[in-house]
């Protein structure tokens, strides 16, 4: 079965080429030792499978702009690093069904043992990139042992089951089920701004439009044209998702969706 490791080098291979300069490659390697300067981050995950998973770097990755010029390079690499550690917890979701999330992710100067190692490669250039993981399954308590015993049902129990109306679910206006299969188009609003005519008519290639929003802001989940959830922008399998952190209340989300005959 695939594991989270498999996932995140799926991940970090797509990602190193799309977002550090250069386009490396990310390939195995043998473990080669650290020079002065390593840096390293680990995440902690939690959910059906859980522990901690750590990434060291050579320190001499700082000594080229990998992340962007300009930019402060420990800072980005920490960016870049997170989005391909949640990502990969997404892609092990996609892959398995396997649920796990990033609880914490922080710096470290690095690691006694590894389980893998990288040479991120671009050019003649190359850099050593470790792999500590430490990510296992978690033990679900059994089902059979928690469902509590039920009596043998009786003629009798099996003949009313036959007679009754389906039931609608607590808090749920009755009919509203018919509506469950209607398709609506769900879309992500990163943010807006207003702009005069003018303004709009004299953009043309190259040109920024800033937004009301902060890049660390969640963005908004649009259903129809209500906001139903926010979240944070993630990276599975190569496609942007939405990894959901706040969702309006049911009665809202339905009351919402307004007519549009």
């Amino acid at each position: 079965m695939m594991t989270y490791l498999d996932c995140w080098v799926r991940t970090a291979t797509a990602l190193f080429a799309q977002a550090l300069a250069g386009e490396p490659e990310l390939v195995d390697s043998l473990p080669k030792p650290l020079g002065a300067g390593a840096f390293g981050f680990a995440a902690t995950l939690s959910g059906e499978h859980s522990g901690r998973f750590s990434v060291v770097l050579d320190g001499t990755t700082l000594e080229t702009p990998l992340v962007g010029d300009g930019m402060d390079q420990k800072a980005g690499w920490a960016e870049i690093l997170r989005e391909v550690a949640e990502a990969a917890a997404g892609d092990l979701l996609a892959q398995t069904g396997i649920h796990c999330r990033v609880e914490k992710f922080e710096p470290i100067d690095g690691e006694s043992k590894i389980s893998r190692a990288f040479q991120l490669k671009a050019g003649d250039r190359s850099w050593t990139v470790l792999v500590k993981d430490d990510v296992r399954a978690g033990t679900a308590p059994s089902k059979a042992a928690a469902a509590p015993a039920k009596a043998p049902a009786t003629d009798s129990d099996i003949r009313n089951a036959f007679d009754r109306e389906p039931s609608t679910p607590p808090g749920v206006s009755p009919g509203i089920e018919l509506l469950f299969d209607v398709e609506l188009e769900a879309s992500l609003r990163f943010g807006c701004r207003e702009m005069a005519l003018g303004e709009i008519l004299d953009l043309g290639p190259g040109d920024v439009v800033q937004l009301d929003r902060h890049v660390a802001d969640p963005v908004d989940l649009i259903v129809g044209d209500k906001i139903v959830a926010r979240g944070e922008v993630v990276l599975v399998n190569g496609n942007f998702g939405l990894r959901v952190t706040e969702v309006a209340a049911p009665k809202k989300r339905l009351e919402s969706i307004r007519c549009l005959f």
